[in-house]
């Protein structure tokens, strides 16, 4: 008999490892969340901070209204993709929402932020074509990129001298589009990408660009639409692709473009074609968090102070982020079983983070990964500090030696 699971044998080490330091990444379970900083986790009042739920839109009564009518109202689920019944009045409205935000004059939504990088690459990009991406990006890009069928080449994270130097290597004799995929934040680091230098060498060779403002869409720029906006190049762009599941505290994806042949993805993408539509619950929270991101910027305002706050308590234990400020805030730890020990202690103390390791973090680092949010207390955030100096005395750890 065929043995299946029999590629997996190297990961049976590592969860051995798990089980005798008695940590279990893989199973925290919210038994409650009663807000959008906040967790039961193994009967324990637990604060969180590693949820990219950066506005803490998730909570916010008029988006908890709105689902609730629409769940009254059109059920619990359209049961179709939208190219058959799953196109309600809630996701065209969206995604009118979505392209006056952003000032497009196109918009498609998707069921989710990996989704959209799937729909939009695979069916953009060809046999014929070549796609530079940055060698950080996240695993939705590779997958897009293999589904497309187009010559994938990596540049190196966030260098546009690299990216301008493979550029004018490529043999442009055979036709086909050449296309640059990169994201305004890298989800593990939290590092920005310079998006006015790459709009600059993909101006030069006559490349496409399209940008994945999926942890920044919300945090970034005078109207929230992200890394491009903030760098003034956002009209450069050639398509912004999003998710729901930071910023907008719900699940779904999306695009936007100032091409309007943009619609024809909804011909020919499968992710799109194939896939359930969003439910109408859903939909609904999502228009009333777009609605609510882009009547002000004071959720943004009160996330950045909070950034800063916990920036400088981290800091004053010695433990500085790897990026400059950000919604991301991810602290190295030399070596796996210190990562895991020092996780599982900040776990049992009341505070949950994040734990990045290999192959999901570049260049093999380990991480204590933290995700900030408009919605956490001052309280809260001087209890995680203080949660980190504890566990790291009851360790013996030196705090200075970790970040």
């Amino acid at each position: 008999m065929a043995d299946l699971f029999a590629r997996f044998a190297a990961l049976e080490e590592g969860r051995a490892l798990l089980q005798r330091l008695g940590v279990n990444p893989l199973g925290v379970c919210m038994e409650e969340t009663p807000s959008a900083t906040e967790a039961v986790i193994d009967g324990r009042r637990t604060i969180l901070v590693g949820t990219n739920n950066y506005l803490g839109l998730s909570f916010d009564p008029g988006c908890i209204a709105a689902a609730r009518e629409a769940l009254e109202r059109q059920g619990t689920g359209s049961t179709g993709s939208r190219v058959a019944n799953g196109t309600y009045a809630g996701h065209r409205a969206v995604e009118r929402t979505l392209a006056r935000l952003y000032d497009r004059r196109a918009a498609l939504l998707f069921t989710t932020g990996y989704q959209a990088n799937l729909g939009v690459l695979s069916a953009l990009a060809g046999p014929k074509d070549t796609v530079l991406i940055d060698a950080d990006s996240h695993a939705c890009i590779y997958d897009g990129c293999r589904l497309s069928g187009a010559t994938v080449i990596r540049f190196r994270h966030n260098d546009p001298a690299d990216l301008d130097r493979r550029l004018g290597r490529l043999d442009r004799s055979g036709g086909g589009n050449v296309l640059v995929v990169v994201e305004g934040i890298y989800s593990m680091l939290g590092d920005r990408a310079p998006i006015g230098e790459l709009v600059e060498v993909k101006r030069r060779h006559g490349a496409a660009l399209i940008v994945d403002e999926a942890h920044s869409f919300g945090v970034f720029g005078p109207k929230g639409r992200g890394v491009a906006e903030e760098s003034g190049v956002g009209r450069e762009v050639d398509l912004i692709v999003g998710t729901f599941s930071k910023s907008v505290g719900t699940v779904g994806g999306f695009c936007v473009s100032d091409d309007p042949r943009l619609e024809l993805l909804r011909m020919v993408s499968r992710p799109y074609m194939f896939t359930a539509s969003l439910p109408p619950a859903v939909v609904a929270a999502a228009q009333a968090a777009l609605e609510r991101i882009e009547a002000g910027d004071d959720l943004r305002a009160r996330l950045w102070r909070n950034i800063e706050r916990l920036h400088r308590g981290l800091a004053a234990l010695g433990l500085r982020s790897i990026a400059p400020p950000g919604p991301v805030i991810a602290l190295r730890v030399e070596g796996l079983e210190r990562l895991l020990t020092f996780w599982g202690a900040l776990l049992r103390a009341g505070v949950y983070v994040n734990l990045a390791m290999p192959p999901a973090t570049p260049a093999g680092v380990h991480l204590l990964r933290c995700s900030v949010s408009a919605a956490h207390t001052e309280e809260q955030l001087d209890q995680v500090c203080t949660a980190f100096a504890e566990v790291a005395r009851g360790l013996g750890e030196d705090l200075a030696g970790a970040a």
